[in-house]
């Protein structure tokens, strides 16, 4: 049994009003540490989970009895999309909690030379995406391609991936991906 512990973190970080950097300094922790727990980018020891939760406080068998509430909202305006990216690529995700969810819908913008990075990504799953504006080179494995809007992608997560935007202008893809990964 897999237990969703980013996600779980950050129901109960929401559940306290505690912003990211809060619950972190409340922790004596850094705020990436939390954000890459939450984002399931890092699995926490037991040790620094606890120090995490002691910081709401919660023990560690609350934790993993608590189940969060599952998101019933159904439609969401363009300002209620939530921000996960930073720096010169945008992620705006549909819903705020993805507890008990199993797909993640993103609309995505990539400034002009933005770039995933030179390390390709790699995680259980599958994702797919389609071009909306600009220019988006998406290399899988060994095959690039340069898509431009109306043109799309979808393959297997665990293939090593990597996304730039080529040209001058910003490029912007609607995507998806399951399970949520970020």
């Amino acid at each position: 049994m897999s237990v969703d512990i980013g996600n779980r973190l950050r129901s109960l970080r929401m559940a306290h009003n505690f912003s990211q950097r809060e619950l972190a300094k409340r922790a004596g922790v850094t705020n990436s540490t939390i954000s890459l727990i939450e984002s399931n980018a890092s699995n926490p020891s037991v040790g620094a989970l606890k120090r995490i939760l002691d910081g709401i406080p919660i023990g560690l068998a609350e934790f993993f009895a608590f189940e969060p509430d599952r998101p019933k909202q159904a439609f969401y305006r363009a300002d209620e999309l939530v921000e996960i990216g930073k720096g010169p690529i945008s992620y705006r995700q549909v819903g705020e909690n993805l507890f008990g969810r199993s797909l993640q819908i993103l609309k995505e913008c990539y400034q002009p030379g933005a770039d995933t990075g030179k390390v390709p990504l790699v995680h259980e799953g599958e994702e797919g995406g389609i071009v909306l504006s600009g220019r988006l080179e998406v290399t899988v494995d060994d095959e690039r391609r340069i898509l431009g809007p109306g043109d799309a992608y979808y393959f297997e997560s665990r293939r090593p991936h990597r996304f730039r935007c080529v040209g001058p202008v910003p490029c912007e893809v609607i995507s998806a991906c399951t399970p949520p990964t970020f």
